[in-house]
């Protein structure tokens, strides 16, 4: 008999889901806001108890999931109408890299590191920082990517298949395991840093190494 009334629950409680999730709205998970998130996980939380609370009557959790619905359909329709109050849920987008340089205020201040940078970087099929002109993390947490235009009279720069950007220096630090991987010391890293007139590795936000060229971010005060 319980295993029926689970059952039953559970049916029950995928229909209303279906129907609440239906009224609020089609969106990708990586689009939802952080309303919707809330409003989601709150909704799955009270579906899981109300189905292994069997002698709670279910009424007592269909009606807060729907009161959950209502509340995040209302505030919705605000934030549709007011900029003001969509910026305050939602947040703003934030630029992280502004005509090719990094901005490392704006990485902190949304924890974010150049590990995710190069990482969301590589899922839009872009290898290195020294090909972006424009880098905006938007408010769904994707980073929107705007290259440099190339100058028609230089060479192409290396298709897919070239090398792939090997960060070497990382907020001040030497990546050691990025020197094994190119059989490079920290020696050799830090005369080529000397040749090119940057003594202090701490001052240094990012660098990278490309077919046999550097790419570096000095630090903001810099």
């Amino acid at each position: 008999m319980v295993y029926l009334n689970i059952i039953f629950r559970t049916i029950i409680l995928y229909i209303v889901l279906l129907f609440i999730f239906r009224l609020m709205g089609k969106r990708e998970i990586g689009e939802l806001s952080v309303l919707d998130l809330v409003v989601f996980i709150m909704i799955g939380e009270m579906a899981v108890i109300a189905i292994e609370s069997t002698k709670d009557p279910l009424f007592h959790t269909i009606v807060p999931m729907v009161l959950l619905m209502g509340i995040q359909i209302t505030l919705a329709l605000i934030s549709l109408k007011s900029k003001r109050f969509r910026d305050l849920v939602d947040g703003k987008p934030t630029i992280i890299i502004n005509r090719g340089k990094v901005d490392e205020q704006a990485m902190r201040k949304h924890r974010y590191n150049f590990d995710d940078l190069l990482m969301q970087l590589r899922e839009q099929d872009v290898r290195s920082i020294n090909d972006v002109e424009f880098a905006i993390l938007e408010t769904s947490g994707k980073l929107s990517v705007i290259e440099k235009i190339q100058d028609p009279k230089k060479p192409k720069r290396p298709s897919k298949n070239g090398d792939i950007t090997i960060p070497l220096i990382m907020d001040g630090v030497i990546m050691e395991e990025s020197l094994n991987k190119i059989n490079k010391t920290n020696l050799w890293l830090r005369q080529e840093m000397k040749k090119k007139g940057y003594g202090d590795i701490k001052k240094i936000s990012f660098c990278s190494y490309e077919n046999g060229k550097f790419f570096i971010d000095l630090m903001n005060n810099e």
